[in-house]
């Protein structure tokens, strides 16, 4: 029988990509929207949820079992990003993307742990960030996000290692798609300390944006992951230079590594 996946936050970009991909190879593919009716008709099923609401969750995944009845792969891919200094950014709006990256990814987790116990199988691929393994100036709460869930993978995974069920990260770098135009940016104020610098990095985010890689190679890392009998527990997927940024702060002192993050971002 085919694999049933839920992908989480598949209306676009990376999600969308990893949802025709996988449908393509014989997949059942559900993808999940906050408002399905106004996307338009895609290769795959697309259904409600919103992270941020817990009988949202539960209904969309109640959903899915009573059509398929199993589920065997959740790649949790709902996300938000946010520009901006700490000190600038309403602490509101931090809380916000905290809900969304952190909380909703460990509540789609819940919901789907229950069915992959009675199955005695199943995989959870959380979609965490490259930037969650450093602060990066003006993204630092992003990083937070992404950092902090790349940590409850690894505590996940040992908790539920008797249940035959396996949990890992995919970390991407940048991808081009249209996470600049939904993100949240704080506000470039005329009077505040950070105005000149804030807005040259908005720039050059927006540019790495641009000229990042296609998100069909998420895809086929997340292909790989679904059909390796040991996964390992984290993933990195981006350019060569992304990728060694991580070696490098591992093996730099940390202030070091902090004025190499300046001079990237010309600060």
């Amino acid at each position: 029988m085919s694999k049933v996946v839920l992908i989480t936050g598949a209306s676009s970009g990376i999600g969308k990509a990893i949802a025709i991909f996988l449908q393509k190879k014989g997949y059942i593919v559900y993808g999940t929207s906050r408002n399905p009716k106004n996307i338009e008709p895609l290769t795959f099923h697309l259904i409600a949820l919103d992270v941020l609401n817990n009988k949202s969750i539960i209904e969309a995944i109640n959903l899915v079992i009573k059509k398929e009845g199993k589920l065997d792969v959740l790649v949790n891919n709902a996300g938000m990003g946010m520009t901006g200094s700490v000190e600038d950014t309403p602490t509101e709006e931090m809380r916000k993307v905290f809900n969304t990256n952190l909380f909703g990814a460990i509540d789609v987790m819940k919901a789907v742990l229950p069915q992959m116990r009675i199955q005695n199988s199943g995989i959870i691929i959380n979609i965490t960030s490259i930037a969650g393994y450093m602060g990066l100036p003006y993204r630092g709460v992003y990083s937070a996000t992404k950092g902090a869930l790349e940590i409850i993978t690894e505590a996940a995974r040992i908790e539920i290692k008797n249940f035959g069920i396996d949990i890992v990260n995919v970390a991407p770098g940048d991808f081009a798609t249209n996470i600049a135009f939904s993100r949240y940016h704080t506000p470039v104020f005329e009077n505040s300390a950070y105005k000149e610098n804030y807005q040259a990095n908005l720039d050059l985010i927006d540019a790495h944006v641009d000229r990042g890689m296609n998100p069909s190679e998420m895809a086929k890392k997340v292909f790989k992951i679904i059909n390796t009998k040991k996964p390992k527990i984290h993933y990195k997927v981006g350019s060569n230079m992304e990728k060694f940024s991580i070696v490098l702060k591992r093996i730099l002192p940390d202030k070091i590594y902090e004025k190499l993050l300046m001079n990237h971002y010309k600060l």
